[in-house]
């Protein structure tokens, strides 16, 4: 069995992310990583080749800054390291994104497991997202909770804006990928990185998503679904985390958007009838 993991990158540095993290908590799974660095303007580049690590392989990309069309440019980054792939099982991971090391086992075994199932195609990973600090988590219908990340290279897929895959059942059919669980949590730290450099972020992408920049203030949220996040972080990020104490303090009088207010109400009705509302991109077999 051989496994490929791969991502794409462009300022990373700049904007914030714990790619260096990133990419070594996968490390000890891969056969090889590959990774598509845009032209960048902070040292990206250098920053991966100085890891010096045999199994990352380089490709050096330019943006389409005409494509601006719901993140497309995203799908055609992630497809062009996905495609420069050679393992049977292929492991997707984004730039603020992080492996617990006690969940390497579980990964690797469910890959094993699954290798020669035909019924499951890719594999699913329950989502951690920090928010504000690393004492503080999300729990909301509107944050996905499980997401695939893990896809059999035989399996005819894209990523149409490079978050999700959709599986060609047919040349006009698409559809989410046949999935099973790794038993295993992704750690998100996108919303943990300093508030400028979440809004420097948002500047520059917003062009590729034909959607205007809008101030991020962390603050400004319901309070209702911030969670204490009671274990442990993976060892790889301890040293990258700002020091914190307690869960993420809200703005106590900040006004509910109609998105939260739709998602207080799903929080509702999870908690009545046992129900778990939140967006799915794959459909669960085993």
């Amino acid at each position: 069995m051989r496994i490929s993991g791969f991502t794409f990158l462009r300022n990373g540095i700049l904007f914030g992310y714990p790619f260096l993290e990133s990419i070594r908590s996968v490390l000890p799974l891969c056969d090889e990583f590959v990774v598509c660095v845009g032209k960048s303007e902070d040292g990206t580049l250098e920053a991966i080749e100085s890891l010096n690590e045999e199994k990352i392989r380089i490709i050096e990309t330019t943006w389409n800054p005409s494509v601006k069309e719901k993140g497309y440019v995203y799908a055609q980054q992630k497809m062009i390291a996905q495609f420069s792939c050679t393992g049977d099982w292929l492991f997707y991971i984004e730039g603020d994104e992080v492996v617990h090391e006690d969940d390497l086992d579980k990964i690797r075994k469910a890959m094993h497991t699954h290798l020669n199932d035909n019924s499951v195609e890719a594999l699913v990973f329950h989502y951690v997202h920090f928010y504000g600090n690393g004492e503080t988590f999300l729990w909301s219908p509107g944050w996905y909770r499980e997401a695939p990340r893990i896809i059999k290279s035989s399996v005819r897929c894209y990523a149409p804006d490079g978050l999700f895959w959709v599986v060609l059942s047919g040349n006009r059919r698409g559809r989410y990928p046949k999935a099973a669980r790794t038993g295993a949590a992704m750690y998100h730290y996108g919303w943990v990185r300093k508030e400028h450099e979440m809004n420097l972020k948002s500047q520059h992408i917003q062009q590729y998503w034909s959607k205007e920049h809008r101030p991020i203030l962390y603050r400004e949220i319901d309070p209702a679904v911030l969670r204490e996040f009671k274990g442990n972080h993976p060892a790889v990020i301890r040293p990258w985390l700002p020091p914190s104490k307690g869960i993420f303090k809200a703005n106590p009088q900040h006004r509910l958007t109609a998105r939260e207010r739709k998602h207080r109400w799903m929080l509702k009705l999870e908690r009545w009838f046992g129900l778990e509302l939140s967006k799915k991109h794959h459909r669960i077999v085993k």
